[in-house]
């Protein structure tokens, strides 16, 4: 590796930290003084608020990547073009795709260091910040979750009047199998309680009803034990639980699910797309932004990084619309997953023809 090389790799990715610190530090702010008052009125410890902005640190990091990556290389490049440095670079022979090397290999470390982070390190921070805003700032979220309808199997449907986590009881219970639009049974109880020595569910004062050969058997029972596949963690799930596991949990559960036959196992699957496509947004940037920047301009770079805001803004209004098409039931989610991938890079192969060689 030359010694320009070193130059720019060292410099992009001490621009890039420094943009990410200064703007997780001023949104935390701003986010602390917005809280104030509901820390002081919940008296929430300062260990747990320390920890919950650590915790959301790491989520803005991940959040403001795609804005960190293009600020920090449309600074160095344009900052390079006004002391005409790559004026000098292509003068000496140095083709565009050559001098692009460090900045894409700097962008390939940011990705892989994403990649890390969206599959092992996010998953806990992000289940530390809804646990946090759940503990001390929603504080009016009741125990307990009303009638719960669940998929426990490809042709089987539970139904939960009430269940409490305090306790792991719930009551009013019915368990019915339905093919092709047809009742085959229904197992209903009073209560149905969480054994956790034998890890089963215990139904109290149950009744079974099957439907054969245009029969009815009807039975009833004061209690029976019987297993399905759920545990009382799958009735306190936060709404963005695919966001708090991690790669390999993340794949367990898609599995768990489709063995279900969840009608949700799209927004796990969704999630699992995502985490594989984040590391190359920083890439993608990273070529568009040498490329937008290279040309030395009289007004300076102030133009040009806010042009980069700008793209940075729209990449992340496009990924937000395109994850929301796919949870919507897109034809072909994994598509819309990688559409902003899609329509930036073809943008940067367009651009990439007018640039001065």
């Amino acid at each position: 590796m030359k010694l320009l090389d070193k130059l720019i790799i060292k410099d992009f990715l001490k621009t890039y930290f420094f943009v990410v610190v200064m703007l997780i530090l001023v949104v935390l702010v701003l986010d602390f003084t917005e809280k104030n008052d509901t820390y002081i009125r919940n008296e929430v410890p300062s260990r747990e608020i320390f920890k919950y902005m650590i915790n959301y640190g790491l989520y803005l990091n991940n959040l403001l990547t795609p804005i960190t990556v293009f600020i920090s290389v449309i600074f160095i490049t344009s900052k390079m073009a006004g002391r005409t440095e790559i004026i000098a670079i292509l003068s000496s022979g140095v083709s565009f795709i050559r001098m692009l090397r460090p900045f894409l290999f700097a962008a390939s470390m940011i990705g892989g260091a994403s990649f890390l982070l969206n599959g092992w390190v996010l998953p806990g921070a992000t289940e530390g910040v809804t646990k946090f805003r759940i503990t001390y700032l929603d504080k009016e979220k009741t125990s307990s979750e009303a009638n719960i309808h669940i998929k426990v199997g490809a042709d089987s449907y539970a139904y939960l009047s009430r269940f409490y986590g305090v306790g792991n009881t719930g009551y009013y219970f019915t368990l019915e199998t339905i093919k092709d639009g047809e009742l085959l049974d229904k197992l209903s109880s009073d209560r149905i309680e969480w054994d956790t020595a034998k890890h089963v569910w215990k139904l109290i004062n149950w009744r079974l009803r099957k439907l054969e050969d245009r029969k009815e058997v009807f039975t009833v029972g004061e209690s029976l034990d019987t297993t399905l596949s759920i545990t009382p963690d799958d009735f306190d799930l936060p709404p963005n639980h695919h966001e708090t596991l991690k790669l390999p949990e993340l794949g367990r559960q898609i599995k768990v699910l489709e063995e279900r036959g969840a009608d949700n196992v799209g927004f796990y699957k969704i999630e699992r797309y995502v985490r594989f496509m984040s590391p190359f947004a920083a890439i993608i940037l990273t070529f568009i932004g040498v490329i937008m920047s290279a040309r030395k301009t009289r007004g300076g770079s102030g133009f040009q990084i806010a042009m980069g805001f700008l793209l940075a803004f729209v990449y992340i209004i496009l990924f937000i619309l395109s994850r929301t098409f796919a949870e919507n039931g897109a034809a072909y989610p994994i598509f819309a997953v990688w559409l902003p991938n899609i329509i930036f890079a073809a943008t940067g192969l367009f651009l990439y023809k007018t640039v001065p060689r």
